[in-house]
């Protein structure tokens, strides 16, 4: 199986090619089955044949991870928990995380609470040894943007397992004294848009995913190429990568997407805080927060966010 290449053919069979024990990180994104219209995938199928479908080609994806390798999938709410039961209980991984990716950009819904998530469980084949690299996702702390206390680490904290992509969602939306860290959706106004693929992941999303989970040179599987984005980013950040598409215009616009990468090249989008995140003693404390030089009414709003987030009261 030819590597740095997309190729097209079902995912299933394509794995079957590669050596068992190869693969350093896989992430999947794949169909959710609630009927998205796909180039070619049939995306309305009976629960039972979807879920049957879905345990293979995990399966497939089980047999070619490294016995420290990790597996990454994004899925929504539909089946979330019994592709989480047929990974851990019969293929025999193990959850580290189950994180929630934060949007409120979905399907406007009135006889329901409108979606704002999906859920991106994180397996791995050896609950002892895998790969996490923890300096490479360090984000800024409260206490060092907004408290300045010394007691911070210096090179922040790792993020928590709930992660916001609209920063749009807060009034005055994530300034610099905020520790949480987003992803701007990729929405169909972005310069990072590709527009012949619906469902694009954010870059800096599986820039995240990539740089803790896997080393420069290390193979990266993503058994559903769609847009490419895990493809492009596997390359921009110096890893191997391969990746099965079965539409055939998909993966010539990933091909293309792909040949105009060069290895190293910056991530779209929104760059990660880490870069930004200053050393402890230069935290900014909170009366600066509240004080810093804003139109009145977003003082007011940030002050009664804090207010309600800390329990504290601010004079």
């Amino acid at each position: 199986m030819r590597l740095n290449a997309i190729h097209q053919m079902d995912c299933v069979k394509g794995m079957a090619e590669l050596d068992a024990g190869s693969v350093d990180l896989a992430f999947a994104d794949p169909p959710f089955n609630i009927g998205y219209e796909y180039d070619t995938y049939d995306d309305r199928r009976a629960a039972e044949t979807y879920l049957e479908w879905s345990e293979q080609w995990m399966a497939a994806v089980a047999r070619a991870l490294k016995p420290t390798g990790a597996f990454w999938l994004a899925i929504g709410d539909e089946y979330a928990a019994e592709l989480k039961v047929a990974a851990t209980r019969r293929l025999g991984l193990h959850c580290r995380s189950w994180v929630i990716w934060y949007y409120t950009f979905g399907v406007h819904c009135t006889k329901k609470f409108t979606r704002s998530h999906a859920h991106l469980f994180h397996f791995v084949r050896d609950p002892k040894r895998f790969t996490f690299n923890t300096e490479e996702i360090r984000v800024p702390s409260a206490r060092q943007l907004v408290y300045g206390d010394k007691r911070a680490h210096s090179a922040g904290r790792v993020p928590d397992d709930t992660w916001i992509l609209r920063p749009q969602d807060l009034p005055e939306g994530f300034g610099p004294q905020e520790n949480t860290w987003y992803f701007p959706r990729v929405a169909g106004t972005f310069a990072e848009r590709e527009g012949w693929h619906g469902c694009q992941m954010p870059e800096q999303l599986l820039g995240r995913i990539i740089r803790a989970c896997s080393n420069p040179g290390d193979l990266v599987l993503d058994p559903f190429g769609g847009s490419g984005t895990t493809l492009a980013v596997a390359k921009k950040l110096r890893r191997q990568f391969v990746g099965f598409e079965t539409s055939a215009k998909y993966a010539a616009h990933i091909e293309k997407r792909l040949k105009s990468i060069t290895r190293g090249d910056a991530l779209d989008g929104a760059e990660s805080p880490l870069h930004s995140a200053p050393n402890t003693a230069n935290g900014r404390r909170l009366s600066e927060v509240i004080h810093s030089p804003q139109p009145r009414a977003a003082r007011r709003r940030r002050r009664r966010r804090i207010e309600e987030t800390t329990g504290l009261l601010i004079e």
